[in-house]
Formats: structure tokens, C-alpha cells, sequence
């Protein structure tokens, strides 16, 4: 037999010989339940590694999504307020990645119906504009924000608002801001009653019970602002935000603050970053002891092929074919496992929107709290980068683990592997 640093079809045919159980023997049959275990316990980890990292993406672009779709990519704020607000919105304009601009009025109120109050972040809004860099307009689930006029006292709430206060399309909220009003017996709050327009939902908890808009003018009286709070830009590639906004802020002529969608939110993201990390790292050491099983099942198969090792070796096989025999027997487990797990764990992450759900069903539990998680549903995103970046960590784990197994076998001494035979 020659040494060759390729498997030759002599060595490939003998170690696929010997990952099968030959019939009648009981420690050849334990020794395959070892190695069947391990092939399962990898084909279960890299399964399970590829839907969480699926589900990770997944919840990383729907939340991304839902902020975007009430927040912008680039805030210009105003320190305190934006005046020339067009001539910002202008010069932001300027640079082709740049989409639209809009203006916006934000302050607090305490809005208060049916004898419940309720905390909000007021925005004023120019309806025909916010459409350009948000898609509220698109989660209307009554009323428009085109039915927001100046002067008409207008407001569209968030659905968990409007739940909490009681109140639909056409009813009345009265507006309390911290602003005060000064009076002779003293500074008394200043109140403003608003006419409900519109409920939108977009599906974040966050926005859903803490967002109110009303008109741009209407704002601006109620909070007795000259200008605006800032202009909201909306970008062709959402992920250039951070150069862009490097880049206006080097053209900004006026004394404003730039944020990006990236420090805006960057609390939310970074925590979904850091649990993909951590869970990759823990689902990968499950992988690991699951390779590392084939180590056990692997000297367990050396040490009852001592005899047969010997006669190989009587016959001319040479170490390094010894070795290739027992490390292509092993890393045809880990090659199984790998598969059988890849297939499994793409299936289940391309339906884990439907699977998930009917396990809800069944067993009657939710996994998801929109109060904490913001989101209800369990989304999925596989991308082939997170597959084939498990598969190549699941098959190196086996290969490695086959390599002491296999060197053992190598330096098995025929005489005295021969003598009790």
C-alpha cells in the first residue's frame, strides 16, 4: 500500500467498511450507538445554530424595519430650535443620497380621555411631507394623516394610546403640556383639547403607546415655538447613514446636531448583536461536544481493531494510510451529522413563521411579550453566510476530533497487537 497524500480507494473502502456493524456483535453494535449519537448530537446543534442565528437576523431587520418606519435615518436638530429650516433642508438636499427632508415639532404632553391619562412624545408633523421620510401613512388602521390640517387641532394616535384612553376616530383628547402658563394665582398648565383624526399601528410597542402627531402649525402653537425642532432626512441606502451624516456636518452652516439612525437606536441593535454573538458562541460549544463525542466512539473502534490494525500492517500499509483508514471513518460521521443538520435547520428557519405559531396553538404559550420584545411574531432571515459558516465549523469540530483516535491507531504496534490473537 503507498504512501500518497491523497486517500487512496484502498484506505476510503476500509474506513467506509468500518462504520458499519458487522451482525452479532455487541461491541461493534455499541461502539456504532456512540457514533450514532455523536452524528446526532451534531446534526442537532448545527440545526439549531442555523435557526437561531435565522431568527437573530430576523428580529435584527424587523426591528430595524418598524424603528425606520417611524423614526429617519438622519435627524438635523435644532439647539433649541431650527428657524431657517428650509434652507437646512436645502443644503441637505444637495447630496444625491439624500431622498427627502422633512420638518418636525416634538415635545411631551400628558394627553387625558374618559378619566385615564396617558404620556406621550408629541410630533408635529407636514403631512405631505412625512409620507417622503416615514411610513406611518402605510399603518393607518383608521383615519389619514392628511386629515391633519393647521389650525384644525388634529390628532392621530398610536393604537396602545388610543386603547388606553378609550378613544376612536372622531372622539376628543385634551392635550396637557409641561409648559406652563403664568397667571396671577400662579403657573398653571397649558391645555389644548384635540379631535382624533387617525389610529396607527405599526406593530413596536414603543411607537404604539408613547407616539402622537398632530399638524406642524398646530405644534408650533402649542409648544410657542419659533421654527422647528429639526428636519428628518431620508436616504437612498439607509446603511450610508453614518457617512452621510459625516459629511453634512462638515457643510452645515447652522448650529445643529446631526444623529443617524445608528446612535439614535444603537441601544436596540447592539443588544440584538451582542445576544447573536453570545448565542453563536454557546450553540457552537454544543457542536463541540457533540464532535468531541466521536474521540470516545473513535479509541473505543481503534481498540477493538488492534487486530485488524496489525495485519494491515504485516500486509505493507504504512502509518499515514492506518491514520487516513480511521480519520475518513470519523469524519464521515461529523460529514452526516453536518448534513443532516444543514437540511434540517434550513427547513425549520424558512418555516419557523409557521411552525412557531402552531406551537403557540398546541401548547397554548407565547413566546414573545410585545411589551418587552416589541415585536409578537418570530421572524426569520436565513442568509447563506451564517450556513455555510456552521457547516465549516461543524465539519472542522469532527475532523479534529478524529485526529488523536487516528494517530493512536497509527502507532499500534502489530507484534504485540498479535500476540493474545
Amino acid at each position: 500500500m503507498a504512501d500518497s497524500r491523497f486517500v487512496s480507494p484502498y484506505e476510503l473502502a476500509v474506513g467506509l467498511r468500518y462504520t458499519r456493524t458487522r451482525k452479532g456483535s455487541g461491541r461493534n453494535a455499541f461502539i456504532s450507538f456512540i457514533a450514532l449519537i455523536s452524528m446526532a448530537g451534531i446534526a442537532l446543534g448545527v440545526a439549531a445554530l442555523i435557526v437561531v442565528l435565522s431568527v437573530m437576523n430576523g428580529f435584527q431587520q424587523e426591528l430595524r424595519s418598524r424603528i425606520l418606519s417611524v423614526a429617519s435615518h438622519i435627524e438635523v436638530r435644532g439647539m433649541p430650535a431650527l428657524r431657517e429650516w428650509e434652507s437646512v433642508a436645502k443644503a441637505a438636499l444637495a447630496d444625491p443620497r439624500v431622498k427627502a427632508a422633512a420638518p418636525y415639532v416634538s415635545g411631551q404632553a400628558m394627553l387625558s380621555a374618559n378619566g385615564a391619562n396617558r404620556g406621550v412624545i408629541v410630533r408635529g408633523i407636514d403631512p405631505a411631507r412625512e409620507d417622503t421620510v416615514a411610513d406611518i401613512g402605510a399603518h393607518m388602521r383608521g383615519g389619514s394623516l392628511a386629515d391633519l390640517k393647521p389650525g384644525g387641532f388634529g390628532i392621530v394616535l398610536g393604537a396602545e394610546v388610543a386603547r388606553a384612553l378609550g378613544v376612536t376616530v372622531g372622539d376628543t383628547v385634551v392635550a396637557i403640556t409641561p409648559q406652563g402658563t403664568v397667571t396671577p394665582a400662579g403657573t398653571l398648565p397649558r391645555l389644548r383639547s384635540f379631535r382624533v383624526v387617525g389610529v396607527f399601528e405599526i406593530g413596536m410597542y414603543e411607537f404604539d403607546s408613547g407616539l402622537a402627531l398632530i399638524d406642524l402649525e398646530d405644534a408650533q402653537k402649542l409648544y410657542r415655538i419659533d421654527g422647528v425642532s429639526g428636519v428628518r432626512l431620508k436616504l437612498d441606502d439607509l446603511f450610508a447613514a453614518p457617512a452621510v451624516t459625516r459629511a453634512l456636518a462638515r457643510t452645515m452652516t447652522v448650529d445643529a446636531e446631526l444623529r443617524d439612525w445608528t446612535q439614535s437606536h444603537a441601544n436596540f441593535f447592539r443588544a440584538v448583536a451582542i445576544e447573536k454573538r453570545v448565542m453563536f458562541i454557546i450553540l457552537t460549544l454544543i457542536v463541540a461536544v457533540a464532535a468531541f463525542n466521536v474521540v470516545s466512539a473513535q479509541v473505543m473502534l481503534v481498540t477493538d481493531k488492534q487486530a485488524d490494525i496489525a495485519i494491515l500492517r504485516t500486509l505493507g500499509a504504512s502509518s499515514p494510510s492506518i491514520m487516513a483508514i480511521f480519520v475518513i471513518q470519523g469524519a464521515l460521521i461529523g460529514i452526516i451529522g453536518t448534513l443532516i443538520g444543514v437540511a434540517g435547520g434550513v427547513l425549520l428557519a424558512l418555516n419557523v413563521e409557521t411552525v412557531v405559531p402552531w406551537i403557540e396553538r398546541t401548547f397554548g404559550v407565547a413566546f414573545l411579550d410585545r411589551s418587552i420584545y416589541y415585536i409578537s411574531d418570530l421572524p426569520s432571515d436565513l442568509q447563506r453566510g451564517d450556513v455555510t459558516t456552521v457547516a465549516a465549523i461543524a465539519l472542522v469540530l469532527a475532523l479534529v476530533a478524529t485526529l488523536y483516535p487516528s494517530w493512536r491507531a497509527a502507532r499500534v504496534n502489530p507484534a504485540a497487537a498479535l500476540r493474545y490473537e
